[in-house]
């Protein structure tokens, strides 16, 4: 069994997910949604979706993740893992998408309802942290 697809990788982040819907606050759609992932460092982080009834100010599960990562230390996304109401693997949407490259690695890898994938696969041609890197050198060399 490849290492990497192993239920030791997977199965922490699911349950994790699973856990976050416990917390999400959904009046309005009532789709709870959970979302883990694996820091470089080995710390798992969860989050949950947070609806407004301003919906635009709707919080996904990806956007508290990512601020519970912050709040812990920071460190880069290893692999990331969503789950619906009932357990059920659910993608990104575009804008958590976008979130969830700027806090990735080039290896970081997406479970998806299709298997997994790599934030490039999930985000081809995304724009980010590391073009600004590249950028910047590129400027700074005469």
């Amino acid at each position: 069994m490849d290492p990497e697809t192993s239920d030791a990788v997977w199965e922490p982040l699911r349950q994790a997910a699973t856990a976050a819907l416990a917390h999400a606050y959904v009046p309005y759609s009532r789709f709870p949604v959970g979302a883990a992932a694996r820091l470089e460092d080995g710390t798992i982080v969860s989050g949950c979706n947070v609806e407004n009834a301003s919906y635009g100010l709707t919080l996904c599960a990806e956007c508290t993740m990512i601020g519970a990562a912050r709040m812990c230390g920071g460190g880069l996304i290893r692999e990331f893992y969503c789950v619906d109401g009932s357990g059920g693997i659910l993608m990104p949407c575009g804008r958590c998408r976008q979130l969830l490259y700027e806090f990735s690695t080039a290896d970081t890898r997406i479970m998806t309802s299709r298997g997994i994938k790599t934030m490039d696969q999930v985000l081809p041609d995304a724009f980010g942290p590391r073009d600004l890197d590249s950028a910047a050198a590129q400027t700074a060399d005469p």
